[in-house]
């Protein structure tokens, strides 16, 4: 069973479960009224009733349980359905992705699936969700987020440029020499534990808004380009406000 039958199951029984609910809170209202008014009969009445709506609300949170129950979580995972469906909804929601199970980027998150304790990860965070459509939300939300958050691309430029220069130092280039921005990425972020709070993942993602800018003025009056690489584990994949994809591997400084 997947995750969309199951839920369409449950939300048969979800309101079968909200009307009883309902009547249980109508009834319980209604005797406490006529005990207050001394209408014994009509409340004795309403006990009865409301004895048969709690058994037949007791049934259905059984059938609830039975149902949740039955689901096989792991199966679920490891026959590849979730990522079928996964994928299937990144198309249909327009969320970027690549990657295999069970892990996916959808830039600028990495994707997680732990089978073995049946939570996803989104980067660093955990979260209960076994919903491809939830999940997809949850992340198209996150990159709405991202992308309306404040960047500095003048600050973020010339931090670039200082540690392109230090890399420059260290590697005895001359300036203006194509340095790989992974390099770059640990002059920028020299503490482990820092990379931590910031990953490469979310230095590609201010590359990629840098990428997106027109050029900034850098101190000095110095100028910067980007460029590609053959080398396709140097490079980091971004996309670009459009959608579009590409692979930066360097940048330099003249």
């Amino acid at each position: 069973m997947d995750y969309e039958t199951l839920y369409k199951d449950y939300s048969a029984l979800e309101k079968s479960l909200k009307d009883k609910l309902k009547t249980l809170n109508k009834l319980q209202k209604s005797i406490a009224k006529e005990m207050e008014s001394g209408d014994v009969l009509r409340a004795l009445s309403d006990t009865a009733s409301l004895d048969q709506v709690s058994a037949e609300t007791e049934a259905v949170v059984d059938q609830a349980h039975t149902l949740l129950a039955g689901f096989d979580a792991h199966q679920y995972l490891e026959s590849g359905l979730f990522a079928q469906q996964l994928l299937e909804m990144c198309s249909l929601k327009g969320v970027d992705v690549i990657g295999t199970f069970p892990v996916f980027e959808m830039f600028p998150f990495t994707v997680r699936i732990d089978v073995e304790n049946l939570e996803v990860y989104l980067d660093r965070k955990k979260v209960s969700c076994l919903r491809p459509e939830a999940l997809v939300d949850l992340i198209k939300t996150g990159q709405e987020k991202l992308y309306k958050a404040s960047f500095n691309a003048t600050q973020f430029a010339n931090e670039l440029a200082v540690a392109y220069d230090l890399a420059s130092m260290k590697q005895g280039k001359g300036s203006s020499n194509d340095i790989y921005l992974t390099t770059l990425y640990k002059f920028l972020v020299p503490m482990s534990r820092s990379r931590k709070e910031y990953d490469q993942q979310s230095f590609a993602f201010d590359i990629a808004r840098l990428f997106d800018t027109e050029a900034v003025e850098i101190k000095g009056g110095r100028s910067y380009q980007f460029g590609p690489s053959r080398n396709s584990n140097k490079c980091l994949r971004i996309l670009d406000r459009s959608g579009r994809e590409h692979f930066l591997a360097t940048i330099r400084f003249y």
